[in-house]
């Protein structure tokens, strides 16, 4: 036969056939030359059809220290302890990410073996640095680390495998967005490392929700005034969320970390979906009417029109950014159309029946007048029972702790 690359059990039986035939060919013959050939296209035939498993993990350790005459005492340094080591090589605890590096690096025992995994490397753990600066210990509370159940101790102890784990949802792009594909209004010093986990938190959320891809477009003047009107009846952000839901954009909740200053937050997904992300951390019916509308809007205006990924917002915060003004003004006129602001303002008092006329004949919520009124005039304790304290956590089903 004609040596050629084996595609088939058929070239392969052809192969070993005529390998029988020329197997005593004198090297350097053609013979020779063509048993030669045959052999390695064997050789590899076998390797892609029947690749030999890798050696156990355990196994390959204990090899190692036969090798290296180490005892149990002696992998301390690269498994933690004592009770550990005992624990590794009796099969009764996994190989931890951490582990792993230290058999790599100081044993030399190949990472593809230790993960059980052909040709696989570890990489630099990037994550593993970024999670030195989490607030850990708020994070557990919240029970964010899925199928996690042990102390904080024991968090810092698998820190790398636990991170790794919390960031899978997200893929690569766990990481903080590079600063031309982010936008972060923010009136403190933003603890980054903790706005990127809770970034990476209400992104795994959504994504388990499957929904209609987003067309961009979607979100225009007469869209956000609809979104808006359900404000008029009693479970309004329970109905926005379906609404939107309905649209391609995913609604999640989810407080704000220590020192990130967060209101909300406007994300493109990797699905084609967008994500409108809301922190509540001021339970009212009127910043959630305005926040809501204010991401909104920057999906609508920015989102479908640049290459920005994420945007972040302390609405708390002050800014001069024409990003921020261009989204303010869309959703304060699809709250309240600005002619019929300037006519309200002109006209009527602000006693707590005015205000609830002036809503009713909008088909709005009065806590949506209140708010604009409470905001202009810098007074926060105008018109408390209007501004529907206490009605959004509940209806949206997350802790109000």
């Amino acid at each position: 036969m004609r040596p050629r690359v084996l595609k088939s059990q058929a070239d392969y039986d052809a192969a070993m056939a005529r390998i029988n035939q020329i197997f005593d060919a004198v090297p350097g013959t053609e013979p020779g030359d063509e048993l030669e050939l045959l052999l390695l296209l064997v050789e590899k035939y076998e390797d892609d059809v029947f690749p030999m498993d890798l050696p156990d993990p355990i196994a390959a350790i204990r090899f190692r220290m036969d090798q290296q005459k180490l005892k149990p005492k002696d992998l301390v340094p690269y498994l933690g302890n004592k009770s550990k080591v005992s624990e590794v090589l009796s099969g009764q605890r996994p190989l931890s990410l951490a582990m792993i590096r230290n058999l790599v690096s100081k044993l030399g025992i190949p990472a593809e073996v230790l993960l059980r995994e052909p040709g696989a490397k570890l990489e630099a753990s990037e994550i593993l640095d970024f999670g030195k600066h989490l607030p850990l210990s708020e994070m557990l509370k919240r029970g964010w680390f899925s199928g996690f159940t042990g102390t904080l101790h024991d968090l810092k102890d698998q820190l790398e495998d636990v991170l790794v784990k919390f960031a899978a949802p997200v893929g690569s792009s766990w990481q903080c967005p590079a600063l031309n594909r982010q936008r972060v209004r923010n009136g403190g010093t933003a603890d980054h490392a903790a706005l990127t986990a809770w970034r990476i938190r209400v992104v795994s959320q959504a994504l388990r929700e499957t929904l209609p891809t987003y067309r961009p477009g979607t979100v225009t003047p007469m869209f956000l005034s609809d979104v808006v009107r359900l404000s008029y009846l009693a479970d309004g952000p329970r109905l926005a969320k379906e609404y939107l839901s309905k649209n391609g954009i995913h609604l999640v909740t989810e407080r704000h970390l220590p020192r990130t200053f967060l209101d909300g937050a406007a994300m493109k997904l990797p699905d084609d979906t967008r994500l409108v992300a809301l922190t509540l951390r001021h339970d009212r019916l009127d910043n959630f009417w305005f926040t809501l509308s204010h991401e909104l809007a920057h999906v609508g205006l920015h989102l479908d029109h640049s290459d920005v990924d994420v945007i972040f917002d302390d609405l708390d915060a002050e800014s001069s950014e024409a990003w921020e003004r261009e989204a303010d003004e869309m959703a304060a006129e699809a709250l309240i159309p600005a002619r019929e602001w300037k006519e309200f303002k002109q006209s009527h008092g602000k006693s707590a029946d005015q205000v609830k006329a002036f809503a009713e004949r909008l088909r709005v919520h009065p806590a949506i007048p209140a708010g604009r009124i409470r905001f202009e005039k810098h007074n926060y304790h105008l018109l408390n029972d209007l501004v529907g304290r206490g009605q959004v956590r509940r209806q949206l089903e997350i802790d109000s702790r």
